[in-house]
């Protein structure tokens, strides 16, 4: 059976940017994301409140590290 025309056409472009961040809440598959700027997301997935996740395109892609956030500007 051929793939279909549609996901071949997507493929052709690059996913959103990877996020991560931490779960802040979780009601019926969608987790409301922290990310560490202070921004919120929404993303389907399965989880639990107080992981950290990766996120891409409003879905939870797994699990991220618990590690300490060190940004600067340049």
């Amino acid at each position: 059976m051929p793939e279909n025309l549609f996901a071949q056409w997507r493929q052709l472009f690059a996913g959103g940017p990877l996020q991560v961040g931490e779960v802040t809440a979780y009601v019926d598959g969608i987790a409301t994301v922290e990310l560490p700027g202070g921004g919120l997301l929404h993303a389907r997935g399965d989880t639990t409140i107080g992981a950290h996740v990766f996120v891409r395109d409003g879905v939870i892609q797994g699990p991220a590290p618990d590690l300490p956030l060190d940004s600067a500007e340049v």
